[in-house]
């Protein structure tokens, strides 16, 4: 099993009891076993993602495209390592905390990652109705309440997996990102250098800008979310018992590999392209400070004209009504663990009451703190500023679960896992010391 993200060994031959559910064309089969991983990497491409994006596009011209080529690696092995601790030990990630630390440690976890998630609910809610009075005229505060209802109603009432398969059609908007940079003609020996050449500054601008960048990509519900799908998936596949789900073949651990690299590689790419839009379009022009959507917007306007504010509301809205159950539902998964309550988004709202109520406490709090946004934007960018600052104490659970053999037995981190599993903490934390350091 590799524990690398780019390693590749071969895959091992199924047992006859899995030969009915793998056909034997690779590419079909590719594409069936993508999953959880996929779902992630979208969801990390949330409105937070794209304004912090934009941001640093605008704000440092090329100055952070290195970002999204160095933090591939470290966010590949950090959601391989919670895909894993789902696999291995059947239980989501506050579970298996639960089980073998102190509970301390996860009343601290789940406060860090509620305050988190019900800060991103209302950063997301936000943006999403400013894009939607961009296409509409109607106010936004109509669609704040709007689409928190929506989400939540769609989340308790149906299947989120089908609700995800098709907002991850919508997400795809994000790839004209891809196009708008290259026609907007970006310096190619520039972004060459400052693709892999890292360009450091003490600047306050600088560090905020990169500890928002972190916070988005490497981001903690996501730890969460990842070992519960894996979790959900299990069950999907008739292991409803603990008993069932412990333990994991080199094949399914293989099916992750594959399934987190590929979420990871799309979340980036999307991330790499939009830096490189805003940088070879809003820097350029000097609209170095986004305020609003419609600024923000002006990045698509080398591939779709007019059509721009069209093609970055539909973007925005797609990322929000995929993250946001991903926000809420990591929360209350990690809830419900704490407590031993039932948990999954495919139980009834009867059986899975007190599950769904902390889903929906945290969106009407994210919608109750919207009331007191007065920049969709820059409330986007800080929401994943304080993912930055959380991140680096659950990094460390992460880490230490998954280098626990009484939980992972043989299947505890390797040596390519932990070299960038606990680099990714090492700097998240330099990264958060360097925020308050500068700040102050």
């Amino acid at each position: 099993m590799p524990d690398s993200p780019w390693q590749i060994t071969p895959v091992p031959t199924p047992e006859p009891s899995q030969a009915d559910e793998h056909t034997h064309n690779p590419l079909v089969r590719y594409f069936k076993l993508l999953g959880p991983g996929l779902v992630t990497g979208a969801s990390d491409d949330d409105p937070g993602g794209i304004a912090t994006y934009s941001v640093a596009g605008a704000s440092l011209g090329y100055g952070l495209l290195w970002t999204a080529l160095a933090t591939f690696p470290l966010m590949a092995a950090v959601q391989l390592i919670c895909a894993r601790i789902g696999l291995v030990s059947g239980r989501g990630l506050a579970g298996a905390i639960r089980r073998h630390y102190p509970r301390s440690f996860l009343y601290a976890a789940c406060l860090l990652l509620l305050a988190a998630n019900v800060f991103n609910i209302s950063a997301d809610l936000s943006g999403m109705a400013e894009s939607a009075e961009l296409l509409t005229g109607i106010p936004s505060p109509f669609f704040v309440p709007a689409f928190g209802l929506l989400i939540l109603a769609v989340t308790t009432y149906t299947s989120y997996a089908t609700f995800a398969r098709y907002l991850k059609w919508l997400t795809a908007v994000l790839l004209a990102y891809v196009i708008a940079a290259f026609l907007a003609g970006p310096e190619w020996k520039r972004v060459a250098f400052a693709s892999v050449v890292p360009t450091l500054s003490w600047d306050a601008t600088y560090v905020v800008t990169l500890v928002g960048i972190l916070g988005t990509t490497i981001s903690p519900y996501l730890f969460f979310w990842q070992a519960s799908q894996e979790v959900e998936e299990e069950k999907a596949h008739g292991r409803r018992t603990l008993a069932q789900r412990r333990g994991a073949t080199e094949h399914e651990l293989r099916d992750a590999w594959l399934d987190v690299n590929t979420g990871m590689f799309f979340s980036n790419l999307v991330m790499y392209f939009i830096i490189l839009a805003t940088a070879s379009t809003l820097y350029r022009a000097g609209q170095r400070d986004i305020q609003t959507a419609r600024e923000a917007a002006e990045a698509l306007r080398p591939l779709a004209g007019d059509a721009a504010y069209l093609l970055f509301a539909l973007g925005l809205i797609g990322t929000g009504l995929l993250a946001i159950p991903v926000l809420a539902g990591s929360a209350s998964f990690a809830v419900a663990e704490l407590f031993g309550w039932r948990a999954g988004l495919d139980l009834s709202p009867r059986r899975g009451r007190r599950f769904y109520l902390v889903i929906a406490g945290a969106i009407v709090a994210g919608m109750i703190l919207d009331l007191f946004v007065t920049n969709p934007i820059r409330m986007l960018f800080w929401s994943a500023v304080l993912n930055g600052i959380l991140a680096p104490p659950l990094l460390l659970l992460v880490m230490l679960v998954g280098n626990n053999r009484r939980i992972m037995g043989e299947h505890a981190n390797g040596f390519w896992l932990n070299v960038f599993g606990w680099t990714a903490t090492a700097l998240m934390t330099a990264a958060a010391v360097l925020f308050f350091v500068t700040s102050l």
